[in-house]
């Protein structure tokens, strides 16, 4: 055989790939993602400055901290930030009032987002659509502390409007900001007026994006509106709903502080069912300035969170492994 040649049929040499080429199954696939990982180079780096770097702080809970002595130079307490915390009633109180309202905030909020986002889907090739939409979304971007002025308007004891109501047709006037009992359904219908129409968009491109061929085919067959809804709509949409709320959940030991705070107007009398986790935080670093104890509870609410995340998940696993979000 002459050197050089091949003989018919033989095997043609490979060419030498090195370790990342083999890694990724082969130099197309490797470009591909380090292009891909470039990209996403600006979004890793923020994360990591701002979401991992600042976790070297957790141990300000387990210390005193003190200014002058800094983070590593703080004595050393354990566990004892986590002790003075749950041995008080305050702890049972901000745990019970962030899972109460965050639990309504998720229920009714999932269910007047779907009902909007299904009439919005009825009206949406009109142009009159737009205009709902735009009214929808507005509140969105309206401050908390904006907010908190109209509802003071609405329940001031004296020259609220709601009360002006009540008076006309013979009832005794409310000491709205007095009585802690009326706030939880307060906060709903605040809550529901910021957010409703964010969430009602995001449901509603979900629904856009479902094949028409599906709402003809369930015309001809004689399918009502309802029926639609129930038989198409719904269970297509329905790995959108759990995605977001699995989310909701993971975030449910996070209440949302403007509106604890600012729309109740931080009143030590509506306490008992407008103090939340965020709130005592933040009070035990403004007004107590224990920096320690506010990191103790930010700690608590944390790890709680993510172990919800982990059990919602986990039950939607069990009843359906596609929908779940690992």
């Amino acid at each position: 055989m002459t050197t050089g040649t091949m003989t018919p049929g033989a095997a043609k040499p490979q060419p030498h790939h090195g370790p990342l080429t083999r890694l990724f199954g082969g130099r197309r696939n490797l470009q591909t993602t380090l292009s891909l990982t470039l990209m996403a180079l600006p979004g890793i780096i923020a994360l990591l400055v701002f979401a991992y770097l600042p976790m070297v702080g957790l141990v300000i809970a387990f210390k005193n901290y003190r200014f002058a002595d800094g983070l590593w130079g703080s004595a050393w307490v354990g566990f004892d930030n986590f002790r003075f915390l749950f041995g008080t009633d305050v702890a049972w109180r901000i745990t019970r009032n962030t899972l109460l309202m965050n639990s309504i905030f998720i229920i009714t909020g999932t269910v007047a987002s779907l009902v909007i986002a299904l009439l919005m889907n009825e009206v949406y090739t009109s142009w009159v659509s737009k205009y709902y939409q735009t009214l929808l979304f507005f509140p969105y971007f309206v401050s908390w502390v904006i907010v908190s002025y109209f509802v003071f308007g609405f329940l001031n004891a004296e020259t609220g409007i709601v009360n002006q109501v009540i008076t006309a047709f013979g009832g005794d006037p409310i000491s709205w900001y007095r009585e802690a009992r009326y706030w939880p359904l307060i906060l709903t219908f605040s809550h529901l007026w910021n957010s409703v129409g964010f969430g009602s968009i995001i449901y509603l491109a979900g629904i856009l994006a479902i094949d028409p061929a599906y709402y003809e085919a369930a015309k001809i067959d004689g399918a009502s509106k309802l029926q639609q809804v129930r038989y198409i709509t719904l269970p297509l949409i329905l790995p959108l709903i759990i995605i977001l709320v699995l989310l909701s959940i993971g975030r449910i030991f996070n209440a949302d502080f403007g509106l604890f705070y600012f729309v109740p107007r931080d009143n030590p009398q509506l306490y008992p069912t407008t103090d939340v986790i965020d709130t005592f935080v933040y009070r035990s670093l403004v007004r107590l300035g224990n920096i320690s104890m506010a990191a103790a509870a930010g700690f608590y609410q944390s790890v709680v969170g993510f172990v919800l995340v982990l059990l919602a998940n986990w039950f939607v696993r069990r009843i359906n492994r596609d929908y779940a979000l690992f």
